[in-house]
């Protein structure tokens, strides 16, 4: 049984603990308002955009000679997974999260006999999966010190990307991010942004409306198409640092209660050691007098 100054001394440190993590809580809730806020307006600008290709690569009458990002290399052999995880912890299940929906996606690609090559962006993504998945790790990438999400820390992204698909790298390139949902829910996502998928981001219009363009769609395509891939990372970024806060402010939320209860219990067994003691104190006080 753990002596009095024992127990004292545990109280102590898991109410420090506790000031620590209600502390982390707090600066969490405030991040989180500033994120969520650019994770919102960010995305009807990235939709918007996507959908702008579409209508631009519907207008192409020459769909062999289509600009590569857009119709890809024909081949699907080999695949550029961009996984993009935080440099910091104590962040709840925000980071396993990503990695899990990015290793059944590995494992797929991998059971078809295609070629895997991998690129983190985050420091806990790459030690996750440098364990199993080190030979497949071309590239580590870090932003610590940015603050926070930024675009030109996504467009450094893009343009590797990009130089590494028209070097002849890979063929499809697909990015890993938890969408922001509230502070309780982050979605993992597995999003193909080489080749551009055809595929409509519906928000209040109900059908694409029907653009005509000047100079000719190739043209535009070719300038629109590597800011597209940027425009998507960084929409991850955003999406990320929202979701990033908001694991964190519940999982500190929830060590912050839970130091809550093992103070209450250690202080329990405190008073009762010293309940204990001061009994065992009496009673060899009682049974000295009446000996003598």
């Amino acid at each position: 049984m753990a002596s009095l100054d024992d127990l004292k001394k545990r109280i102590a440190s898991v109410k420090s603990t506790q000031k620590i993590t209600k502390a982390m809580k707090m600066v969490a809730a405030a991040k989180l308002r500033r994120a969520q806020e650019s994770a919102e307006k960010g995305r009807p600008y990235s939709e918007k955009m996507n959908n702008v290709i579409l209508n631009l690569s519907n207008g192409i009458s020459d769909k062999e000679n289509a600009p590569k990002l857009l119709s890809g290399t024909g081949q699907e052999k080999t695949h550029l997974c961009v996984v993009m995880t935080s440099d910091r912890g104590l962040c709840g299940g925000f980071n396993s999260n990503i990695i899990k929906k990015a290793k059944s996606y590995f494992a797929k690609i991998l059971d078809e006999g295609k070629e895997l090559k991998i690129i983190t962006v985050g420091s806990k993504g790459n030690d996750q999966l440098k364990r199993v998945y080190g030979d497949k790790i071309i590239e580590n990438i870090s932003f610590k010190e940015s603050k926070n999400a930024n675009y030109f820390d996504a467009d450094k992204v893009g343009k590797m990307v990009i130089e590494k698909f028209e070097a002849g790298e890979f063929d499809v390139c697909t990015i890993f991010y938890n969408q922001f949902k509230n502070v309780i829910t982050q979605i993992p996502q597995a999003q193909q942004i080489i080749p551009a998928k055809n595929e409509t981001v519906f928000t209040e219009e109900k059908n694409l409306s029907t653009y005509e363009f000047e100079p000719e769609e190739d043209e535009i395509l070719e300038d629109l198409l590597p800011k597209n891939i940027s425009t998507q990372i960084y929409k991850a970024f955003l999406e990320n640092a929202a979701s990033e806060q908001g694991s964190r402010m519940t999982a500190m939320d929830n060590a912050t209660r839970n130091a809550g209860d093992l103070v209450d219990k250690l202080t329990i067994n405190y008073n009762r050691s010293r309940q204990a003691s001061i009994t065992k104190e009496l009673i060899e006080i009682i049974s000295g007098a009446e000996s003598l």
